[in-house]
């Protein structure tokens, strides 16, 4: 198998005496402005990051065409796992844009010392970065506030960092606060069912000394309600709390050694808090991570480290649905969808790192992780017959308890990076991966075989319903990626193309189907998780030339253009949600303090779908952006418009409108569309 990662880049890592090793990265990002609001996901956006539209906070990334639990997501280097069967909670929804320091994007060939248990890449998010002064004592820092406004969905956003330090000790907290309205599209309707509400907090404390640092960050969540679009269900509260504890000792020429503790748990329930999408069906969903990683990086010599690990995780989920008083099918009992799921995972690995020569870096990992998987009895609402037919979910309930549930699986992941140095201003990168992914609890322990049921399980946002496999191998990908790069003083150059072979790619297939509305062209497919072999490449062109005129200010244009295929090996058919041909263009301009972007964005028309899914075709279409910020002394203020032309269009990766569907059948599952045109306005004042 092959994969190609996008924007391969070689920066250097900061530790001990290794000043001339280089490490290979992808899309680093380092995040100086703490001015910045909403969620993550207009920042990993610019890193060529792609998002399955959801909840307002919600949204889950794709990688390479790949979703979902494919790609790892660490929060400060801790594991967090949606903790929902429409996976509502992602690992980016627990960080708001405020709280990031750094970011990094590892598509396709990720060095095992970045993460294992993906097929796809590795998303790192960093806000555990203790800030120290030259002071004895304790002093002020940094903080600053801001404030937000965008008009096309009447949101509000809020932010507050605060930082006090002297050179031992460091204490901060950030905070963001986020409230909107269902969004209108270009032709001025409601998109309904697109409200939401969220805040989250974190407080870190750290002290050092000249060779050691330790650091404690705690968190909490709160999300009162969040409406999901392309769901039966909506959010109708998530509370979470999480604690890491992170330990750095400088071992002078024997490298760093680093161990970290992380504890997460949410509380997360589902149902309908709106009239833009109703109904009566409480779900509670309880999730905890508990982890733990112990590193080391050895400097061998000046020109070659190596890196050790060794990692634990446990993950534990009981999701159940409460009986709902009166009704006939939702009662008597609760309906216990996993009860007391685990999935526990320990790995170790060592990775190579050596500058060969004035020409050539090389990178060789291996990791190996165990992973082990079980879940309780379940029962069903009721073991009645209704009407004289079968309670299929008591038939499926009874086979499923009489299973023995628990599975192991043994994942081995390698992976080659090499670096040539073409010339001073140009190199040429190449990567060979192969990695897997155990299943998920939810793809191995689904066990509802009704319409309700099966339409509880799912996280594509398509309408259809989905029943788990237990007997599910794990994903296996092989990895090929090469890039070119060219870096001059006013221009630079990315080009990037990737292979993927997948086996076992856990995809589905239809077993049954409904129609709940009775119209024509209504019908919904029940599908069951499956393994399949499938295929996937692409490839991505960025673009940058810079050019300066005195008068005016410095000048720049960018642009991107990216590609993706993926298809099933046995039918040929296109997988699901795979972005179409994307480029995007842009104006930029910077005169001291203010700086200025017009950028102009084109999607091809999505004519290859998922037939199985039942997946919309969308017509293509384009987006003009307008932005201008300045700077005066301690205050910035950004005014942007985003779809100045108020155009309207369907979300090619953003799954179908439920709640469009509940409030007029007549039209079918239709496209969730975009946002219309927005002014969006944001104050920043450091002090």
């Amino acid at each position: 198998m092959l994969a190609m990662s996008p924007q391969v880049a070689a920066t250097p890592i900061n530790t001990v005496n290794t000043e001339t090793i280089e490490r290979l990265e992808v899309h680093g990002q380092q995040s100086n402005n703490k001015d910045l609001l909403g969620s993550a996901e207009a920042l990993l956006t610019r890193q060529g990051v792609d998002f399955s539209q959801a909840g307002g906070v919600s949204a889950l990334p794709i990688l390479n065409g790949m979703m979902g639990d494919r790609i790892k997501v660490l929060i400060d280097g801790s594991d967090i796992t949606a903790s929902c069967a429409n996976q509502m909670n992602p690992p980016l929804s627990y960080i708001s844009a405020n709280q990031i320091v750094s970011t990094q994007v590892v598509a396709g060939v990720s060095p095992v010392s970045a993460g294992g248990d993906n097929i796809a890449g590795v998303i790192k998010v960093n806000g555990l970065q203790p800030i120290f002064n030259n002071s004895d004592d304790v002093i002020w820092q940094s903080g600053n506030v801001s404030g937000g406004y965008k008009s096309v969905s009447d949101t509000t956003l809020a932010a507050v960092n605060a930082t006090v330090a002297s050179q031992t000790l460091s204490f901060s907290y950030q905070g963001s606060y986020e409230d909107a309205n269902s969004y209108v599209d270009g032709h001025g309707d409601k998109v309904l069912d697109t409200l939401y509400q969220s805040q989250n907090h974190a407080l870190m404390a750290a002290w050092q000394d000249e060779t050691q640092q330790l650091a404690v960050k705690l968190t909490h969540q709160h999300i009162p309600f969040q409406g999901f679009a392309n769901q039966y269900m909506d959010m109708t509260n998530n509370d979470s709390f999480g604690a890491i504890v992170r330990y750095q000792l400088d071992l002078e020429n024997d490298g760093l050694f680093s161990a970290q503790m992380n504890w997460h748990r949410v509380e997360h329930e589902m149902g309908f808090f709106s009239e833009e999408k109703t109904g009566k069906m409480p779900m509670e969903t309880t999730g905890k991570d508990l982890s733990y990683q112990l590193h080391w990086q050895l400097p061998i010599n000046k020109d070659a480290m190596l890196l050790l690990g060794q990692e634990y995780y446990l993950y534990q989920l009981d999701d159940s649905w409460p009986a709902v008083t009166g009704s006939t099918m939702m009662s008597p009992n609760d309906y216990i969808n996993i009860n007391n799921g685990e999935r526990k995972r320990a790995a170790v690995f060592a990775e190579w790192q050596q500058t060969l020569n004035s020409r050539w870096w090389l990178s060789a990992g291996l990791r190996y992780e165990y992973v082990s998987t079980d879940a309780d009895e379940v029962q069903p609402y009721n073991t009645m017959s209704m009407m004289g037919m079968t309670n299929v979910n008591a038939a499926a309930a009874e086979a499923f308890n009489a299973l023995e549930r628990q599975r192991d699986d043994h994942i081995i992941d390698a992976t080659l990076l090499a670096r040539y140095q073409l010339s001073d201003t140009e190199t040429f990168e190449l990567g060979l991966a192969r990695k897997g992914r155990a299943p998920n609890l939810y793809e191995r322990y689904s066990w509802g075989q009704s319409t309700m049921a099966t339409t509880m399980i799912g996280w594509y946002g398509d309408g259809n319903g989905y029943i788990g496999n237990p007997d599910l191998n794990q994903e296996t990908v092989h990895t090929l990626s090469a890039a070119y790069k060219q870096i001059n003083d006013d221009f630079s150059l990315t080009t990037t193309a990737w292979y993927s072979d997948i086996n076992d790619y856990i995809d589905a297939n239809v077993v049954g189907s409904f129609n709940s509305s009775g119209l024509e062209g209504n019908s919904r497919n029940i599908l069951q998780f499956t393994n399949v072999d499938a295929t996937l490449y692409g490839a991505k062109i960025d673009a940058e030339y810079q050019f300066a005129q005195q008068t005016s200010g410095m000048w720049s244009i960018t642009a991107n253009v990216s590609a993706t295929h993926g298809e099933r090996d046995d039918t040929h058919q296109p997988l699901y949600q795979i972005k179409p041909l994307q480029t995007e263009f842009g104006l930029h301009h910077q005169r001291g303090d203010w700086q200025n972007s017009v950028t102009w964005q084109w999607v091809a028309e999505k004519d290859r779908v998922d037939n199985t899914r039942l997946e919309n075709t969308t017509d293509s279409y384009s987006l003009l952006n307008l932005s201008s910020s300045i700077t005066w002394k301690q205050a910035t203020m950004t005014v942007a418009v985003k779809n100045l032309l108020d155009e309207y269009y369907q979300l090619p990766l953003g799954g179908v409108s439920i709640a469009e569907y509940k409030a007029d059948n007549s039209h079918g599952f239709e496209q969730i569309a975009g946002a219309g045109r927005s002014l969006e306005l944001s104050v920043n004042y450091s002090f």
